[in-house]
């Protein structure tokens, strides 16, 4: 088996007026890079659109992340066993996670949010039910395998019992613009339906805090280690899942106020073995354009790929998809063919793989 096989997926993506990520004075996030202002979107905010999205695909992809995992364990023994009442079910629930060393309140509820899968709280649910004395190890394998693959891809951490962490087989970066952003205010006011035409002023008035930017997106995926938690051919799958919802996914935050949603105007995937690389030094330099960010910041990217191959092997695979014609890798024409690309390729290093062992 090869050791390691590395898939990076490079973003370059417009967004007009937006405020996709709120800091806490409810302004869009930002980033110092390169002695300038960024516009900037956190990691945490586009995983957690790319697990809405996983979601809207069901195909028993998402997890749940929550502190009632013993109500939902509960509910599941009782759908399994109609007889039992709903404080025996939660006692029931209870036992099989504090048997994992996972702590539980008096309100049945953990001490810190859980990621468990639908596999899962089956899964154990069933042990529950089957078992009277119930035994350390095999409640830990169970919350240890049949993972859903946002679990797979983006870990878990367990404070109460480090066994029952995951290591994440993906990373996500936080994106920010190629370019210096000018923060912006839209000052608004609102009328009241029922005032009288001759009243002046408004019920209500405000501002809202905006940027427009082009955004460089960078997200990475260990392919071996997503096979290790999920097996071989859900890891073909979730890693085409994991690509297809990365570059078409976006936070949600104020889109009523701005309608911002728009897609990619240039996606790069690359296969690797020796490390995954973040290009974002393209735009260390800000880029500075008085006729649109997007057609200048494909070129930095491409040159900063371009310059890395002088300190890395060559990649084994390079799909671009771009609105643009791109001067890197192979070209292909729509979003399914550059999946179709990458679904052939890993099938083959599968297949090779096999042959050798």
């Amino acid at each position: 088996m090869t050791n390691n096989l590395f898939i990076d997926i490079h973003v370059l993506q417009s967004v007009p007026s937006a405020n996709l990520n709120r800091d806490d004075t409810g302004a869009p996030k930002t980033a110092l890079y390169g002695g300038v202002t960024r516009s900037r979107v956190s990691s945490q905010s586009w995983k957690r659109a790319m697990r809405i999205s996983f979601n809207k695909d069901n195909l028993n992809q998402t997890g749940i992340r929550t502190k009632d995992a013993v109500v939902l364990i509960s509910r599941k023994l009782q759908q399994l066993n109609t007889e039992l009442d709903e404080e025996s079910a939660l006692e029931k629930a209870q036992a099989v996670l504090t048997t994992a060393k996972i702590k539980v309140d008096k309100n049945y509820q953990t001490g810190a949010l859980l990621m468990i899968s639908q596999g899962q709280v089956d899964k154990l649910a069933q042990y529950a039910l089957n078992h009277d004395e119930l035994d350390k190890k095999e409640v830990t394998k169970v919350l240890k395998g049949n993972q859903s693959l946002d679990l797979a891809l983006f870990g878990r951490m367990v404070a109460d019992n480090p066994e029952l962490n995951v290591d994440a087989s993906a990373q996500v970066a936080h994106a920010i613009s190629t370019h210096e952003i000018t923060p912006e205010y839209d000052y608004f006011t609102a009328l009241d339906d029922l005032q009288e035409d001759d009243t002046t002023g408004a019920a209500m008035l405000g501002s809202i805090e905006y940027n427009s930017a082009t955004l460089y997106r960078y997200a990475n995926l260990n392919f071996h280690e997503l096979e290790s938690n999920v097996g071989v051919q859900a890891a073909i799958q979730g890693a085409l899942s994991y690509i297809k919802t990365f570059v078409l996914s976006m936070p949600t935050g104020k889109q009523n106020t701005f309608a911002n949603k728009t897609l990619p105007g240039y996606v790069m995937v690359t296969l690797h073995t020796d490390t995954p690389v973040n290009l974002v030094s393209a735009f260390e330099e800000p880029v500075s354009s008085e006729h649109g960010y997007f057609q200048p910041s494909v070129k930095r990217l491409e040159n900063e790929y371009e310059v890395t191959q002088k300190f890395i092997e060559d990649p084994m695979l390079t799909v671009v998809l771009s609105k643009t014609k791109a001067v890197q890798g192979e070209s292909v024409t729509d979003f399914s063919e550059l999946l179709t690309r990458i679904k052939t390729y890993l099938q083959r290093v599968i297949e090779n793989e096999n042959i050798n062992n």
